[in-house]
């Protein structure tokens, strides 16, 4: 029946001239996903309190509640299409009344990890995009359909949810860096191995997937959890931060769908904070991270760091380094142009990694892991607080060409997490003694000795070659076709 509604809401979006995107299906439907989430809570917590006898006092004013602007209830339990706002009617107050509304939360709010304050924050940074009253009227008739009572319910919301930002991820222009291949996050907290009582951030949070799978990890780990234990898991375990607006709204509505109520996700750049003003209490146990590459920062950004470039993600993981505590675990998704890039930040940061921290393990990662993204990538896993001896390289081959049709997956990984906890030797893992690399350029290219491909990185004349010749053959298969006309 979810998987129903969710086409259907699709449908009905695709139909609409303000929504133009899957990245502007998934905004428009996590806010309105919220307001029924929020109109559950409220229902349980009223409950729960009569139980106790006490007096439970909602967090929205009557008006603005979902039951009485949205789905208005008949004596037979359906939506009352007489009394439901449809057409203008309903435009009108979901932009002039309900948008101000639960924006104005954030001031009064008592602080950030209110979900209060969650609400003044999702609802000051996105807009309704759906122009049309009938067109809102039938999403929300669909998303009232939608229960979150049980574990079971929420189980599956939250799975289709997440293929709703795997398909932002396929959509081409920016949506890819809302989504790194669920079994590879989960290979990465299998090797950084969280425990209860750890603290865990993600400064570039995106849409939240390296949280979600860790509380997922965190509860299979720890089945038997006391009360205390459980809210210190939902309350202070997991924190976010995010830069843009639509990844910090998909990253609460894709934790809250995971079970966390309140998510720790704050909405800021992180890149602005000065590492000078870091201290202890603003460091966590492990950095679980996807930065994003390729994105250049200004001038007054790289001032706040030590190693000053334009390239983000090399800012990113200074930050990651930065906010770790003394044996502190990392396992941080980068650009594979990092190991050998000659420029003097790039050797400059591998020179800071291998002397701060001990980078135990890279996994090389194929051409088309990151589906629509044209870069190669390797991921990074070391702890803060000692010098790196030797680093264990694995480089991953699923024997298959990878893309939609054919992603990766968690039996793809399985190999590589096994040997990785010995650190074992195979046609696909090698050791490199830090002794052995060259001391002016902390070159860690992925050189498989075993016959293994080597990563050839081409010069920009051959590419620029390449392109040329592809142009030609491009116009002379035109002119055959003009030719044809």
């Amino acid at each position: 029946m979810f998987e129903q509604a969710f086409k259907n809401i699709d449908d009905v979006l695709w139909k609409d001239a303000g929504c133009t995107s899957e990245l502007d299906y998934t905004e428009q439907t996590s806010w309105l996903l919220f307001l029924k989430y929020l109109d559950a809570l409220e229902h349980d917590k009223a409950t729960e309190a009569a139980l106790d006898g006490k007096q439970y006092t909602p967090i929205l004013d009557a008006p603005y509640r979902w039951e009485t602007w949205a789905a208005p209830k008949g004596p037979d339990g359906k939506i009352d299409h007489n009394t439901a706002l449809t057409g203008d009617d309903l435009i009108q107050f979901v932009n002039a009344k309900l948008f101000p509304y639960l924006h104005g939360f954030k001031a009064k709010a008592t602080g950030p990890n209110t979900i209060e304050y969650k609400i003044g924050e999702i609802f000051g940074e996105i807009k309704n995009r759906i122009q049309s009253g009938y067109n809102l009227r039938d999403i929300i008739d669909a998303i009232d359909e939608l229960r979150f009572a049980s574990q079971t319910e929420k189980h599956e919301l939250s799975h289709l949810y997440e293929a709703k930002i795997k398909n932002m991820g396929n959509a081409g222009r920016n949506g890819g860096e809302y989504y790194t291949p669920r079994p590879l996050i989960r290979a990465i907290i299998a090797v950084t191995a969280p425990k209860l009582g750890e603290t865990l951030c993600d400064p570039a949070v995106g849409s939240a997937g390296f949280l979600c799978e860790a509380f997922d990890y965190l509860k299979a780990q720890n089945p038997k959890r006391s009360t205390a234990q459980d809210r210190t898991l939902q309350e202070r375990t997991l924190y976010g931060k995010e830069k843009k607006s639509l990844a910090y709204v998909i990253a609460i509505m894709n934790m809250i769908l995971h079970g966390i109520e309140a998510p720790n996700i704050i909405h800021t750049n992180t890149l602005a904070e000065n590492l000078a003003d870091v201290q202890e209490k603003d460091r966590f146990n492990i950095i679980l991270a996807n930065p994003p590459f390729g994105g250049k920062e200004r001038k007054e950004v790289q001032q706040n760091f030590p190693i000053r470039t334009g390239e983000t993600a090399f800012l990113f993981l200074q930050h990651f380094i930065k906010i770790l505590k003394a044996g502190g675990r990392a396992g941080i998704v980068i650009e594979n142009t990092f190991l050998s890039n000659t420029d003097n930040a790039s050797v400059s940061l591998r020179q800071k990694l291998l002397e701060e921290c001990n980078l135990h393990t890279v996994l090389d990662c194929p051409g088309g892991t990151f589906i629509g993204a044209g870069v190669k990538t390797v991921v990074l896993f070391f702890e803060k607080g000692t010098k790196t001896r030797k680093v264990w390289f694995y480089q991953l081959d699923p024997g298959r060409n990878m893309g939609k049709t054919n992603p990766l997956n968690d039996a793809d990984l399985s190999d590589f997490i096994d040997r990785q906890r010995t650190f074992a030797d195979s046609a696909k893992s090698w050791s490199v003694d830090v002794a052995d690399i060259d001391r002016k350029t902390f070159d860690l290219s992925v050189k498989n000795p075993n016959g293994g491909e080597e990563i050839a990185h081409r010069s920009p004349q051959e590419i620029m070659d390449e392109i040329a010749a592809l142009d030609a053959e491009s116009a002379e298969v035109l002119g055959n076709i003009k030719a044809l006309l």
